[in-house]
C-alpha cells in the first residue's frame, strides 16, 4: 500500500494521492510491512512515532517526494514579541504548548555530563541559528562574548527563560541585537524528537530524503536511555539516508541503548558505584534482555548531512552493532561549547561491534570520531578528517573541556579495530589509550597521543583499572573482561607528515606534563611506542615458562608488542626505536593544503614528488594476525579475509604503494 501525505491538505484525507493525510503521523499510525509513505514538500511540525515494524524483506519506507524539501521539525514559531529595552525582547509562551515535556524547565543532565554548565534542553533559533542560553536577564541585557565558542561573534545573541507560575507560562527573554524578531523567523524547540518510535522493536524502517531539525533532546551517555532526534530505539534494520539533520540540542541520530530503569544514569543518581562499573552492569543486563545479532542493530546511515548538534552527530551504545555508517558529511558538532562532558564528537559510539565507518567527511567537530569500549571488528576506512582539534586560543582557556580534540579517539577497547586508508589532517590525529588496533595505509598529519595513559578511573591514589568486555567474534555475547595492557598495535604502510603546529597549541602542550588522561604528545609518527617491544622480544618473556610452579613474573601484565613496517616519515615526523623497514625522508619538505573550492574539497600537495620506491609489502588479514584479548583476526564482519589492494578512491593497486593513494597529483579531489 502507498500512502500520501501533504502539509497543504485542506481537509481530512484518507492517505490517497487525491486526498492525502495532512500529517506524517496519520500515515505512521497505519503503515505496515511493505508499505510506502510518500511525503510532499512542506514543513511538518510533529514528533513522528512509527507504530509498526517492517521486515527484512518488506520494509516500511518513508520517502520525501523532493529531497530536502520535506522538513520535520521539533520547533514552533514564536511571533508575539514585546520589546523590553534596546535590543532585548520577551515573549510569553503558554506551557500548554509543551504538553508533558517543557524543554525550558528540563535541565540537560546525565552521566559524564559536566554539570557546571547550566543548560536546558530548550533552544531559541533566529533564522535557523541557535542563540546562546545564559542564566540571568542581566546577561541577556549585557551579554559577554564567549571565550570558548567556535563562533564567538554570535555568542552575544543570548536568551534566558523563567516561569510565570500564576499564568502557567514560560517567559523567554532574548537579545536579537540588530534583528527585529517580529520581522525575522524566530522559533523555539518544543518536542523531544522528530522521528523516533516510542516502543522498542519497531525495525526495518527507511527514512529517505528528509530535513530533520530542532529537537529538544536530552544528554545521551552510554548508561542512559540514549535518545536522538532520529533513531530506531532498540530495534533492527533501519536505513536513514540522504537526510539533512541539524540543530538537535544533544544528538542528531541515536543508534543507542534502550531504557533500563534500574540502571538509567545510575552513576549520577546513586553515586556509590563508579560510572564504568554501572556501564558494565548495563552491558551484562542487556545480554540477558535480548541484545543479540538477530534482534538488534544492522542499521545503515548513509548520504546524510549532519551538522550543528550540541553533543553528537551520531551516538550509540549497544544498539548500533553490525551497522554501516557511510558517505555522510558530519561537521560543526559542539561548536558553541554550551555542553561539555565525555560523550561529545561527530560520532560517539560504544560497542561498535562489526561497525563499518567508511567514506565519511568529518570536520570542525570538538572531536571527530570517538570509539569507546568494545570497538571489536570495527573498521574505519577511506574517511576524510580535518579541523577536529580545538583551533583557537580562547578554547584552550576553558578548564572544563575534556581533551583538546582529535580526528579519532579509541578508548579502552581490545580490538580488533582497523583504521585504514584515511586522511587524518587535524593537528592531533589519534588518541590511543587502547590496544588491538591496526593502522594501515593512512595519511597521518597529526600526533598520536594518549599512548600508555587513560585506562584508569581517575582515582587519587588507588589502583583503578577499567575492565572492559570483549566478545565472541562477530557476536554480542560476552567472552570475558580485561583491563588494557596497551600495545598490540600494528602500523603498516602509513605516511606520517609533521605539519606546522598552531602556535598556541604548541605553547599549551609545552606547559603540560603527561597526565593519566593524555601524554600531550605533538610529535607526529610512531614515536610514542618507543619503549614497546617487538613480538620477538615479548615472546622471549615466555620462553622456558612452565605454568604453575614457576617463579613470580609480570609477563602477563606487561605491555603487548607492536608491529611496524613500510611507514614513511616526513618533515621531522619520527619513527619509534624498534621501527622496521621504514624511510625517514630528511631531503624533501612536504606541503599539504586542504581547500574547499566550488563545493568540492581538494588536497594541494607535492607529496607525489617526494615519494620514492620502497620495499612495502601487501598487507592482509593474514599479515595482521589477531587481536590479543578476543583472539579475533582483523577481518570482514562475515569472517572473510581483507586484502588491502585498493586505495582511498577504490582504485586497484597495480603494485604496493604507501599511504592511502595509488597515484598522487598536486590537486586531488578528496
Amino acid at each position: 500500500m502507498k500512502y500520501y501525505v501533504s502539509a497543504g491538505a485542506k481537509c481530512a484525507g484518507d492517505g490517497t494521492k487525491e486526498r492525502p493525510f495532512a500529517t506524517i503521523q496519520e500515515a505512521a499510525d497505519i503503515a505496515r510491512a511493505g508499505d510506502e509513505v510518500s511525503v510532499a514538500a512542506g514543513v511538518y511540525r510533529e514528533a513522528v512515532n512509527p507504530l509498526y515494524s517492517g521486515t527484512d524483506k518488506a520494509r516500511i519506507v518513508y520517502q520525501a517526494e523532493e529531497r530536502g524539501k520535506v522538513v520535520i521539525t521539533g520547533a514552533e514559531p514564536v511571533t508575539e514579541w514585546e520589546r523590553v529595552e534596546g535590543s532585548v525582547w520577551k515573549c510569553m509562551v503558554p506551557n500548554s504548548l509543551f504538553g508533558d515535556y517543557n524543554p525550558f524547565t528540563t535541565l540537560v543532565s546525565g552521566d559524564w555530563f559536566i554539570a557546571s554548565y547550566i543548560a536546558h534542553t530548550g533552544e531559541v533559533y533566529l533564522n535557523d541559528k541557535a542563540l546562546y542560553e545564559v542564566t540571568s536577564l542581566e546577561q541577556v541585557k549585557t551579554p559577554i562574548r564567549s571565550l570558548i565558542s567556535w563562533d564567538p561573534d554570535f555568542s552575544v545573541y543570548t536568551w534566558f527563560s523563567e516561569q510565570d507560575e500564576e499564568k502557567d507560562a514560560t517567559i523567554i527573554y532574548a537579545n536579537f541585537h540588530e534583528f527585529d524578531p517580529q520581522k525575522e523567523r524566530v522559533e523555539i524547540n518544543v518536542r523531544r524528537s522528530c522521528f523516533y518510535p516510542q516502543a522498542e522493536g519497531i525495525g526495518y524502517i527507511t527514512l529517505s530524503g528528509f530535513t530533520v531539525t530542532k529537537a529538544a533532546t536530552q544528554w545521551a551517555p552510554p548508561t542512559a536511555y540514549q535518545e536522538g532526534m532520529i533513531g530506531p530505539h532498540w530495534s533492527k534494520g533501519w536505513i536513514i539516508e540522504d537526510c539533512e539533520i541539524s540543530h538537535s540540542k544533544c544528538s542528531g541520530i541515536s543508534l543507542g541503548k534502550y531504557l533500563q530503569p534500574n540502571n538509567d544514569n545510575k552513576w549520577l543518581k546513586w553515586k556509590y558505584k563508579d560510572g564504568t562499573q554501572t556501564e558494565r552492569d548495563c552491558i551484562c543486563q542487556a545480554q540477558t534482555e535480548g541484545w543479540t545479532k538477530e534482534q538488534i542493530g544492522s542499521h545503515i546511515v548513509r548520504g546524510c548531512n549532519i551538522h550543528d548538534c550540541g553533543q553528537t552527530g551520531i551516538v550509540g551504545h549497544l544498539g548500533g552493532v553490525f551497522s554501516i555508517i557511510e558517505d555522510n558529511h558530519i561537521h560543526h558538532i559542539n561548536n558553541r561549547q554550551n555542553l561539555a562532558g565525555a560523550e561529545i564528537g561527530g560520532i560517539k559510539m560504544h560497542a561498535a561491534i562489526d561497525v563499518i565507518i567508511r567514506r565519511n567527511h568529518i570536520h570542525h567537530c570538538t572531536r571527530g570520531l570517538w570509539l569507546d569500549w568494545q570497538a571489536q571488528g570495527t573498521r574505519v576506512t577511506c574517511n576524510l578528517f580535518h579541523d577536529n582539534t580545538l583551533p583557537y586560543e580562547h578554547l584552550m582557556n576553558e578548564k572544563a573541556l575534556v581533551g583538546m580534540g582529535e580526528d579519532i579517539f579509541i578508548e579502552v577497547s581490545h580490538g580488533p579495530t582497523l583504521v585504514d586508508h584515511n586522511l587524518l589532517l587535524s593537528q592531533r590525529a589519534m588518541k590511543l589509550p587502547t590496544q588491538g588496533v591496526a593502522v594501515v595505509h593512512n595519511l597521518i598529519c597529526g600526533a598520536l597521543s594518549g599512548v600508555g595513559t587513560g585506562v584508569n578511573n581517575g582515582t587519587k591514589s588507588m589502583f583503578s583499572p577499567r575492565y572492559t568486555p570483549y566478545h565472541v567474534p562477530h557476536r554480542t555475547e560476552i567472552a570475558g573482561f580485561m583491563t588494557i595492557l596497551h600495545g598490540d598495535m600494528r602500523f603498516y604502510n602509513n605516511i606520517f607528515i609533521q605539519q606546522e603546529l598552531h602556535p598556541f597549541l604548541a605553547s599549551i602542550v609545552a606547559d603540560k606534563s603527561a597526565a593519566q588522561w593524555d601524554d600531550y604528545n605533538i610529535i607526529v609518527g610512531t614515536i610514542p611506542y618507543d619503549e614497546y617491544q617487538t613480538f620477538e622480544e615479548w615472546n622471549r618473556e615466555f620462553e622456558g615458562y612452565c605454568g604453575m610452579g614457576s617463579s613470580p613474573s609480570d609477563r602477563y601484565y606487561i605491555p603487548l608488542p607492536v608491529w611496524t613496517g613500510g611507514n614513511r616519515f616526513f618533515n621531522g615526523a619520527k619513527p619509534c626505536k624498534r621501527e622496521k623497514n621504514f624511510i625517514v625522508d630528511a631531503e624533501h619538505t612536504v606541503y599539504l593544503k586542504l581547500c574547499e573550492e566550488n563545493g568540492e574539497w581538494r588536497l594541494h600537495t607535492n607529496l607525489g614528488e617526494c615519494l620514492s620506491a620502497g620495499k612495502e609489502e601487501l598487507i592482509s588479514t593474514q599479515k595482521l594476525g589477531m587481536a590479543f584479548e578476543p583472539e579475533q583476526r582483523f577481518e570482514n564482519p562475515d569472517g572473510t579475509e581483507i586484502v588491502f589492494d585498493a586505495d582511498y578512491f577504490g582504485e586497484k593497486r597495480e603494485s604496493v604503494t604507501v599511504g592511502p593513494f595509488t597515484r598522487i597529483t598536486d590537486y586531488m579531489k578528496v
